[in-house]
């Protein structure tokens, strides 16, 4: 059974840092390519940052300079650091190993509070 497990949300204050992490099992995560989202509260899901097989990475300018995402295949295992938070960061945050298919999470809340 292929599941995409993400873990360390939490509530914190502006300013604060959280690392999520998104665990594979059933699948590796290997060079394929992988991106977080958020969804906030009545909004649509948008991404967030994206890490692909060369380990390049691009992050949506909301979040550019403050989070960090990567991967440690060892523990196949992809994290996103997540540092001076805000306020306007408040979501559930989801990991996707993209491919055919696609995988995605159940996804962590995340709640940053002023």
């Amino acid at each position: 059974q292929v599941q995409l497990v993400e873990s360390g949300g939490g509530l914190v204050q502006a300013g604060g840092s959280l690392r999520l992490s998104c665990a594979a099992s059933g699948i590796t995560f290997g060079i394929k390519t992988v991106h977080w989202h958020r969804q906030a509260p009545g909004k649509q899901r948008e991404w967030v940052a994206v890490l692909n097989g060369g380990g390049t990475t691009t992050y949506a300018d909301s979040v550019k300079g403050r989070f960090t995402i990567s991967r440690d295949n060892a523990k196949n295992t992809v994290y996103l650091q997540m540092n001076s938070l805000k306020p306007e960061d408040t979501a559930v945050y989801y990991c996707g190993r993209i491919g055919v298919p696609t995988y995605w999470g159940q996804g962590t809340q995340v709640t940053v509070s002023s």
